[in-house]
C-alpha cells in the first residue's frame, strides 16, 4: 500500500472512530446510537429493515437517519442509509473482517453448485476469497484468476490446476488488473464465472469503485458459461461510482439475506436465480 493510500484510510478510519465519540456523547437515544453501530458495522442498511428491527415505523427510522445525517455521520441514501462517501471502497484489510460469517454461509452455498472438475474463474474480493477456501474439497478443478489471494489457497488444493493472469499487481489487496489481464481471459471460456461486487443498484445494475477492476469482471461474465454473483446483503442499494453490468447477465446471485421486496420484480424480469445462505 503507498503512504497515500495508508494514510486515507488511517483517515477515513480516524474520522469514523471520532464520529462515534462524538455519537457517544451526543443526546443519542439507544436507538439511535444503536442504528449508527449497525450502519458502521454492515455499512449498508434499509429504512424497512432498520424499521423491522428496531420495531417502529418507517418514519421514525427516516428521523433518526436524518438527524445522524446532519452530523455527518451516515449518509442519506434512497430507501436506506450508509456510511458517508461513497467515491472509493473500504480497505481491504476492513473488508476481510466485515461480514465474515455472512461471506463464509455465501461461500458454502455457492461451493455446494460447483461440481468436480470444472474450469472456472474467480475475481477479486473478500467473498469471492471465501469461495475459494470453501472449494477446498473439490477435486480436479481448473482456476483461472487474477487475485494471487486465490491463487495462493487454492494452488494447494487436490487435483487443482490454477492459473494467473498477467498485469500489475496492486500492492493494496494483491489483485492483478490492467489490458494484459484482459487479454489473458478472452482467450479462454469457463464453465463458472464465480464473480463478486460493491454495489446492487435497485434496477438490478451493478457496480463496483474501480473500472480496472470493472473490465475484468465483464470480460470474465462474457467467458463465462455460467455466472454466480457472490453478494452479501450490505452490497444491495449501496453507492458505487462505476457501472459494471445488470443482474440479467447472472444465473444465479448468492447472498445471505433474502432480497429487498422493491428489487423482487426487477430480479424476476432479469431471470436470476436466487439462493439465500441461511
Amino acid at each position: 500500500m503507498s503512504h497515500t493510500e495508508s494514510a486515507e484510510s488511517v483517515d477515513v478510519t480516524e474520522a469514523l472512530s471520532a464520529a462515534a465519540a462524538d455519537a457517544g456523547q451526543a443526546s443519542l437515544n439507544p436507538r439511535q446510537q444503536a442504528l449508527f453501530d449497525a450502519v458502521r458495522r454492515d455499512g449498508f442498511l434499509t429504512v424497512d429493515e432498520l424499521a423491522a428491527r428496531f420495531d417502529v415505523t418507517p418514519q421514525t427510522i427516516r428521523r433518526d437517519i436524518n438527524f445522524l445525517a446532519e452530523r455527518k455521520w451516515v449518509r442519506r441514501y434512497h430507501g436506506g442509509v450508509g456510511l458517508p462517501g461513497g467515491a472509493e471502497n473500504d480497505a481491504y484489510d476492513a473488508r476481510q473482517t466485515q461480514l465474515a460469517d455472512e461471506k463464509r454461509r455465501i461461500a458454502v452455498r455457492l461451493a455446494e453448485q460447483i461440481p468436480d472438475h470444472a474450469s472456472i474463474f474467480i475475481n477479486l474480493g473478500t467473498t469471492t476469497e471465501a469461495v475459494a477456501r470453501a472449494l477446498s474439497r473439490h477435486r480436479g478443478l481448473r482456476v483461472i484468476t487474477n487475485n494471487l489471494h486465490v491463487a495462493a489457497m487454492m494452488s494447494g488444493y487436490a487435483d487443482a490446476e490454477v492459473i494467473i493472469t498477467g498485469g500489475v499487481v496492486r500492492a493494496r489487496d494483491q489483485g492483478v488488473t490492467g489490458e494484459a489481464t484482459l487479454d489473458f481471459i478472452r482467450q479462454f471460456k469457463v464453465d463458472f464465472g464465480i464473480v463478486g461486487i460493491s454495489a446492487i443498484d435497485a434496477d438490478g445494475t451493478l457496480r463496483d469503485f474501480d473500472y480496472r477492476e470493472v473490465r475484468v469482471a465483464e470480460a470474465i461474465i462474457e467467458h463465462s458459461r455460467t455466472v454466480f454473483l457472490a453478494a452479501d446483503h450490505s452490497k444491495f442499494g449501496r453507492p458505487a461510482l462505476v457501472r459494471l453490468g445488470h443482474l440479467s447477465q447472472v444465473d444465479a446471485l448468492f447472498t445471505d439475506r433474502p432480497v429487498p421486496e422493491a428489487m423482487a420484480q426487477v430480479i424476476a424480469d432479469a431471470g436470476t436465480l436466487v439462493h439465500v445462505a441461511d
